[in-house]
């Protein structure tokens, strides 16, 4: 923790280097080695997801919505009581998936250290120490954007709040590596990804912008390929960590990023 407030620290005040490319290439090395795995573990998460979310269809549908409703879906729609319910059914599920996130970022960390990782790696954080920050933390994040995005929508703004959301996820995109790696608290966290990125917004922009169109190419693959171009948000998310904290890389590293001084060494 107190390596990673350091790095923040010195972050604030003096900034960091980040070169487009090499960040790139360190992070399509390391998808090329998770691409597989992170797919089919994407592909047992949707699977649950399915299962979760048919779940809460019917248990929305018993609060007195029906087809019609769900298929002209607005907020404007519901009634107080479906308003708090569905709110609140947001925040719990988004801050539930957050450690999956967390563990596709370990599988692109081990990849990254040609260390040993599984598919059951993409749930390690379920069951680890880290869960309950990890939790708290999307919790604080799901809440903010779950309440920008009901209370815009019912004043007629919605694309307003979807704007206002991208922008508070992309400035907090690096809180989880931040608790998982650098072993901070979900705040300090929180605080540390807003530091982070505002030093190198724009370049940061353009990688996630870049994966992000990388990862629609999988809609080409019949579709279902897009599961296997999605790690590539956590190779991209991890190597961006590891820049801009300097996660330390073990000496067998791959020579073109050590040759890098601002990053994997």
């Amino acid at each position: 923790m107190k390596k990673t407030n350091e790095a923040i620290e010195n972050i604030k005040l003096h900034g960091y280097n980040l070169d487009f490319g090499t960040v790139f290439n360190h992070a399509f090395e390391t998808y090329k080695k998770i691409a597989i795995n992170g797919g089919i573990a994407f592909i047992l998460y949707l699977l649950l997801l399915i299962i979760v979310g048919g779940g809460l269809v019917i248990g929305i549908i018993g609060f007195g919505i029906d087809l019609d409703d769900l298929q002209n879906f607005t907020i404007a729609n519901f009634s107080a009581v479906g308003i708090l319910v569905y709110s609140v059914i947001m925040i719990l599920f988004t801050a539930l998936t957050s450690p999956f996130n967390a563990g596709l970022l370990k599988m692109a960390r081990n990849a990254s250290k040609n260390e040993e990782f599984s598919i059951g790696t993409a749930f390690d954080y379920y069951s680890s120490s880290y869960f309950k920050d990890v939790f708290l933390a999307a919790l604080i994040l799901s809440s903010f954007t779950t309440l920008v995005a009901v209370g815009l929508e019912l004043v007629d703004y919605k694309f307003l709040g979807v704007v206002v959301n991208l922008l508070f996820s992309f400035m907090t995109f690096l809180t989880v590596p931040l608790i998982v790696f650098g072993d901070l608290k979900p705040l300090d966290a929180i605080q540390g990804s807003i530091t982070v990125v505002s030093k190198q917004f724009f370049i940061l922009l353009g990688l996630l912008i870049v994966a992000g169109l990388f990862c629609m190419l999988g809609i080409f693959a019949l579709c279902i390929g897009i599961v296997f171009t999605m790690p590539i948000i956590s190779a991209i998310t991890y190597s961006i960590y590891a820049t801009a904290i300097d996660d330390e890389e073990p000496e067998n590293a791959e020579e073109e990023f050590n040759e890098n001084t601002i990053t994997f060494e």
